[in-house]
């Protein structure tokens, strides 16, 4: 009984196990847990997502990224379900024991120490809020590259959402198992105030992609029509409350969704802040990028925006760590300011490439970006969130 994963019994009573496993009930099937997951303990098939009690080792390594919380769940079990046995739940069985003793987390995300506090998990699939589409126009310039700028309006319903949280939106119809459609996530892309200032409204970017059950739902509709709404999600990718806070923001495509509403939010609450706003931001072509030109009519200096293109005819390619590099002495002095948060959004290909400018801009000062993004991060001032 040296496992760690067994639990303590009473005197002639049997020991049972700490079992990992996902909640069916509010798994979104994102996939971010399989990806996550440094021993490939977590497989899926078409009806849920779930873990070889077999290779988990508990590490914990896939809860902070899970958007809902939904890996997050531990049963003491005196014999662990079998993939087969999960890959048929609609959802979690009743806990056999109390389970104490359960594995600690490695650490996680954290969020900046001045941020407000977030509200979670007020909507389920169950009982999801309905919203009403004010209004749903094309943020890119031409209708070749489809991105949509959709506002809802959810009326006398609760919906406090913070810069950088998410909500799901529920697509109509079911699976192929005869299942409601599972919600997919979308960034918030207006401040906490919402799209126009003191309204119970949220704006989304979405891009459609030519087979998203969800992308087409929403870039089809007009306005009056309705969404169902669950949510909201997301506890660390938050805007610091610190008129001192240095924001380095670095996106691409429809990762610009939670800067706009930082930028809203600091326009509204912090327009003479003395913390400094940089902002990377990478594309294609300029046809395709949503908001392009937008950050014109913000007040001169209020933000340092840098744009790039890697597939603008005629031109050589430039992604975002390529425009990093060139901003490098400014860069490094950001990074070593002990009031810099770093925010990353966008393709999860992108981070190889921008931790290597950042490991290209302070090479030479003390121990590089490694020792520096851990004490970020220990900070609640370095966050990422690609898909």
């Amino acid at each position: 009984m040296s496992d760690p994963a067994f639990l303590a019994a009473a005197p002639g009573e049997p020991a049972f196990v700490v079992q990992h496993l996902i909640d069916p009930e509010i798994c979104i099937r994102c996939n971010t847990c399989e990806e996550t997951c440094p021993v490939g303990a977590i497989t899926h098939d078409d009806n849920n997502y779930v873990v070889n009690a077999d290779t988990c080792n508990h590490c914990k390594a896939c809860v902070a990224p899970c958007p809902t919380g939904a890996v997050d769940r531990w049963h003491a079990v005196a014999r662990p379900y079998s993939l087969q046995a999960q890959f048929g739940w609609l959802d979690l069985p009743p806990q056999a024991v109390p389970a104490a003793g359960m594995p600690a987390a490695l650490p996680g995300p954290i969020a900046p120490p001045t941020a407000a506090t977030p509200t979670v998990q007020l909507y389920g699939r169950t009982t999801p809020a309905t919203a009403t589409v004010l209004s749903n126009r094309r943020a890119t310039r031409t209708h070749l590259h489809d991105v949509r700028h959709i506002v809802l309006d959810f009326g006398g319903q609760r919906m406090p959402l913070l810069e950088g949280q998410s909500i799901g939106i529920l697509p109509p119809g079911v699976d192929e198992r005869g299942r409601p459609n599972v919600e997919r996530l979308y960034s918030v892309a207006s401040a906490r105030g919402g799209e126009e200032n003191g309204t119970n409204t949220v704006a989304l970017t979405v891009k459609r992609e030519p087979s998203g059950l969800c992308s087409n739902h929403l870039a089809d509709l007009k306005a009056g029509d309705r969404v169902q709404v669950t949510g909201p999600f997301g506890t660390t990718f938050l805007l610091p409350q610190d008129p001192e806070a240095n924001l380095l923001m670095v996106c691409t495509g429809t990762g610009v969704a939670p800067f706009r509403g930082f930028i809203e939010q600091r326009l509204r609450a912090m327009r003479d802040a003395s913390g400094a706003l940089m902002m990377f931001y990478g594309g294609r072509t300029p046809e395709e990028l949503p908001y392009y030109g937008r950050h014109e009519s913000l007040p001169a200096g209020f933000l340092d925006h840098h744009i790039c293109f890697s597939r603008e005819p005629g031109l050589p390619r430039v992604y975002v760590q390529d425009r990093m590099r060139v901003s490098a002495d400014r860069l490094q002095l950001l990074l070593l300011a002990p009031t810099t948060h770093v925010f990353i959004c966008g393709r999860k290909g992108m981070e190889a490439g921008v931790e290597e400018a950042f490991e290209d801009i302070l090479r030479g000062c003390g121990g590089g970006w490694a020792p520096q993004r851990e004490a970020m991060r220990q900070q609640g001032r370095f966050h990422v969130e690609t898909y």
